[in-house]
């Protein structure tokens, strides 16, 4: 699985540097500020067309500018997708709408199935598309939760076999945390847990690293030593249930 860790970093130059090399980026398009650092030193970026800042703070996601934006970084060697812009509590006309604007045969693109959306859809997506991301959404808006999990079990009957094995490669959004992750079998996610959590000395006891950038490839290294599910088996026993942050 690769894991994708959200920007911006909010360090220096120099410190996001050291946090991203060789490891693998999401660049948020409200908020490219590591974009040069991520296509310097990382294996592989990704990038957001920040649909869930407008969905937080309100306002409309500039769709052109996002895809003039993407069409100018989308050759780098180091580009793998954009999300297509989505309405996190749109209609499934509204988002339909987007995923089918989207300049497909130009630019690598994954469309996003929220969980308020129907089944149908997602079976639709799943069929047609590549790689399919996971947006928690509607009544299940926190990765982790018990009712998550319940909607996440009817999403892994939908778009998995009789042995479990994805029909498309998944993505999950906001579900870079093992207690997720080492249950699904995806073939990536991210989340900005190393970014937010670096600050929150008190988490590392009284041998806090002393800088940001170190605190945030200790957080991020202990995300990576642990790998998606190889298949779907069903949903976590009830002592492993936990609302992520």
């Amino acid at each position: 699985m690769i894991h994708y860790h959200g920007t911006p970093t909010g360090a220096t130059r120099i410190d996001t540097e050291r946090f991203l090399r060789g490891r693998h980026a999401l660049i948020p398009f409200p908020r490219p500020d590591d974009l040069a650092s991520a296509m310097d030193v990382c294996q592989s970026f990704v990038v957001d067309n920040g649909a869930f800042t407008v969905w937080k703070q309100g306002g409309k996601l500039d769709v052109e500018g996002y895809v003039a934006w993407v069409r100018k970084i989308a050759r780098h060697p180091a580009f793998v997708w954009a999300l297509i812009p989505d309405v996190i509590d749109g209609s499934e006309r509204e988002n339909n709408a987007l995923v089918d604007a989207w300049p497909r045969t130009e630019l690598p693109g994954v469309p996003v199935w929220h969980y308020h959306e129907s089944l149908d859809r997602l079976r639709d997506l799943v069929a047609y598309w590549p790689t399919v991301a996971l947006g928690s959404s509607g009544l299940w808006p926190t990765p982790g939760t018990e009712s998550w999990w319940a909607r996440t079990t009817e999403i892994m009957e939908a778009v998995t076999d009789e042995h479990g094995r994805p029909y498309c490669r998944l993505h999950g959004l906001r579900m870079l945390s093992p207690d997720i992750f080492r249950h699904l079998p995806l073939a990536s996610a991210d989340s900005t847990n190393a970014v937010r959590n670096a600050n929150l000395t008190q988490r590392f006891g009284m041998y806090a690293p002393p800088t940001p950038a170190q605190r945030m490839d200790v957080i991020a290294s202990r995300i990576e030593s642990e790998q998606s599910a190889a298949c779907w088996i069903g949903v976590p026993r009830e002592a492993d249930l936990f609302e992520v942050i």
